[in-house]
């Protein structure tokens, strides 16, 4: 199975006074690549907001391996570790340094459906939940640490 990656180039702003990418920058990241994995299955921003439904980020946990540093070019992978087709799905990343290959971080985030009016979660939408449902990828084989 393949994951969805995209490239990131760390920016000065990005770097904070000890000299490495600022922890907060990482969950930037990963939000990109989630909404461009979403994009990309037919999930794009536009179609939530004209649905008026999303999935929502209920918690992320993100493991720090090594620091990325200025001047380092990111590739990010995402993928869809779980899906119910109802109400929720769970993303996995993997952050690696493209010059190396270095393992920077893993990090997952569950997300819920969410109406957009009300906040509330509320049962996907069928195109979410074929979206999502048919993504699902549990043969991704990780990089020890």
């Amino acid at each position: 199975m393949t994951t969805h990656d995209i490239e990131i180039d760390v920016q000065a702003a990005d770097i904070d006074a000890y000299g490495h990418v600022n922890n907060a920058v990482y969950l930037t990241w990963l939000d990109r690549a989630a909404w461009s994995h979403s994009a990309a299955l037919g999930v794009s921003l536009e179609t939530c907001v004209r649905m008026r439904r999303g999935m929502a980020a209920l918690r992320t946990e993100i493991d720090y391996e090594r620091a990325a540093l200025a001047g380092d070019r990111v590739r990010i992978a995402t993928w869809i570790a779980a899906c119910d087709r109802k109400l929720r799905c769970t993303r996995h990343f993997l952050l690696r340094r493209v010059s190396d290959g270095c393992v920077l971080a893993r990090a997952q985030t569950g997300y819920v459906c969410l109406n957009l009016d009300t906040g509330r979660a509320l049962r996907m939408p069928p195109e979410f939940a074929a979206a999502y449902g048919s993504a699902v990828n549990t043969g991704v084989a990780l990089p020890k640490s």
